[in-house]
């Protein structure tokens, strides 16, 4: 067997990773992480094989608790972990590059306030076995489950009544000012998984990034983003309604802005993702036209 050499992701990787990336979303529905800036490349491992890479992992904070939160919150780190499609069962591999993940997680931790407990995560597709089934030998539990579901701009977009005094608007958000008010909005809504200050600038970053609020006067009461990925779809991300404003129709308004503002920008589909527990917003989503496509589980452990 040829010697496998696991190492940090450089520039001249680029287009062997797109190789990599081609073969293994050559089949549907598999969760794959691309590499994205060079500030990120420190999060970034691969396996090479006589000169082909025929796995790459990734590491990432997605959840950051700030202090003075409940002590009962939890930072998150997840992991992305894939392989050619050939060596799926191959768990020596697997254990190769997840020891680098690992050790690249500890570090990270370092970065997190120590008073808040981190938790390990991935997130596959349901369909994923060899690859969910390796990270359960590894002490990961079953969190939770999240449905893509898509809609088709084709169909007619109905747009709902905002009833008065509440008043609807695209947002920037392009002060400082306005980033901290949704913010402080979101951290209400998600205590225990607020998106934070970074994850906010990367989803700014997107092609066709915008917002869209409700405000009663100046209070901020409801929010969708929106923006479209590098297929051109539409996404849909973060939408939320301040618990004294809801079953008033402002989020399904605030969907029917951000579906209309997605179509006027060239995208012919949108996708958004739900917890499957989540009924309420299951039934909103279907209101306006969303199917469910595919199932992501997400498992856990303590880092």
């Amino acid at each position: 067997m040829s010697e496998i050499e696991i190492r940090k992701f450089t520039k001249n990787d680029l287009q062997k990773t797109g190789g990599l990336y081609q073969a293994v979303t050559s089949r549907d529905n598999v969760v794959f992480w691309w590499v994205g800036e060079e500030d990120n490349w420190s999060n970034v491992f691969i396996a090479v094989e006589e000169e082909q890479i025929i796995a790459k992992g990734q590491v990432s904070i997605v959840c950051t608790i700030p202090l003075g939160s409940p002590k009962e919150h939890k930072h998150y780190i997840y992991f992305n972990l894939k392989t050619l499609p050939e060596r799926e069962a191959d768990y020596h591999l697997y254990d190769l590059l997840y020891e680098r993940l690992l050790n690249r997680a500890y570090e990270l931790k370092k970065t997190l306030p120590n008073a808040y407990q981190t938790m390990i995560g991935i997130g596959n597709q349901s369909t994923e076995e060899q690859n969910n089934n390796y990270f359960i030998t590894k002490g990961f539990v079953y969190k939770k489950s999240l449905y893509t579901m898509r809609s088709n701009l084709s169909e007619t977009i109905e747009h709902p009544v905002l009833a008065a005094p509440y008043q609807c608007m695209q947002w920037e958000m392009a002060s400082e000012d306005s980033v901290n008010e949704y913010l402080k909005v979101d951290m209400e809504i998600w205590p225990e998984a607020p998106i934070g200050h970074k994850r906010l600038m990367d989803n700014q970053m997107n092609s066709a990034w915008t917002a869209f609020v409700v405000r009663e006067d100046a209070t901020l009461i409801g929010s969708v983003m929106a923006w479209r990925d590098e297929d051109g779809d539409g996404i849909i991300e973060d939408v939320l309604v301040r618990e004294s404003w809801r079953k008033q129709g402002i989020a399904k308004h605030l969907l029917s802005q951000a579906l209309s503002y997605l179509k006027e920008n060239g995208s012919t589909f949108v996708e958004l993702q739900v917890e499957t527990a989540n009924k309420s917003a299951l039934s909103l989503y279907n209101s306006v036209g969303f199917k469910d496509v595919s199932e992501e589980v997400r498992y856990e452990r303590e880092l």
